[in-house]
């Protein structure tokens, strides 16, 4: 892949900072549309607590909400600084003062229903979707609640690439896997600029599927690594990639044994 030059660097840079949500001004004083539309990653927490029952209808928000079939298939597993700390032999990621493994979980629903089939992809996949919406409500409360989050799948050893190390950790059972790590706390610092989001019509189609321009797809991964380098200076984007890819082929072949059993 090509390097990046100063001139892609500054048009993608330019792009990021003036990216708006595309929302129509009538709409744009909505409370709930804006807490969606403005949440932001935070990476830099204040130490103030989160008082209880600010962080306990946080949690309820992710107990409402939406699932299959209403199997509630996920478990939320919290902490403070000290629990993390105790748990995992570091600092909570970003100075967060709470966090919550979502894990997707289906055993607790199959020790119930009868005459449940072995079907390990239909359970994960079930497992992971209704856990992300859970975990998406939780965000969204917090955010309305003035508390920031971030969602991490591998800062610290926290998500799916980690799944069986966090399982080891936390004594998670067959049937309940580790899909992310949630950070929660005060930001530190003001909100950041939205992250490279595709075009509207890359994402949605009608009727039937269309597949995005290579023009478009060039323009958002120019966009990333540029975001990338204004945020990591020194670093390449090349570097975490590689990274990243590495990462995967190791959390596969945790994944597929803790899914599917295999080599167990």
């Amino acid at each position: 892949m090509a390097k990046t030059s100063i001139v892609d660097f500054v048009k993608g840079l330019a792009k990021i900072i003036a990216a708006r949500p595309q929302v129509s001004r009538e709409l744009g004083d909505n409370a709930m549309l804006k807490t969606l539309l403005e949440r932001r990653s935070i990476r830099k927490f204040k130490t103030d607590p989160i008082p209880d029952e600010v962080w306990k209808a946080i949690l309820e928000a992710g107990r409402l909400a939406p699932s299959t079939v209403n199997l509630q298939t996920w478990s939320f597993i919290t902490f403070t600084t000290e629990q993390w700390q105790d748990a995992f032999g570091r600092p909570l990621p970003f100075n967060a003062p709470r966090a919550v493994v979502v894990a997707a979980d289906v055993q607790r629903a199959k020790s119930v229903v009868e005459g449940f089939p072995y079907a390990p992809l239909c359970e994960y996949t079930v497992g992971v979707m209704n856990a992300s919406l859970a975990a998406m409500n939780m965000n969204a409360a917090a955010e309305a609640l003035g508390v920031s989050s971030c969602m991490l799948s591998e800062t610290g050893q926290t998500g799916f690439y980690d799944a069986r190390h966090l399982a080891d950790a936390l004594k998670l059972p067959p049937g309940v896997v580790p899909i992310m790590s949630i950070v929660y706390g005060y930001a530190k610092t003001g909100r950041p600029a939205m992250p490279p989001k595709l075009p509207i019509e890359a994402v949605v189609c009608e009727k039937e599927y269309r597949a995005a321009s290579a023009a478009v797809l060039d323009d958002w991964y120019a966009q990333m690594k540029a975001g990338y380098q204004a945020s990591n200076w020194g670093e390449r984007f090349a570097g975490q990639i590689a990274h990243y890819n590495r990462r995967i082929e190791d959390a596969e072949k945790d994944l597929r044994a803790m899914v599917f059993y295999e080599g167990e």
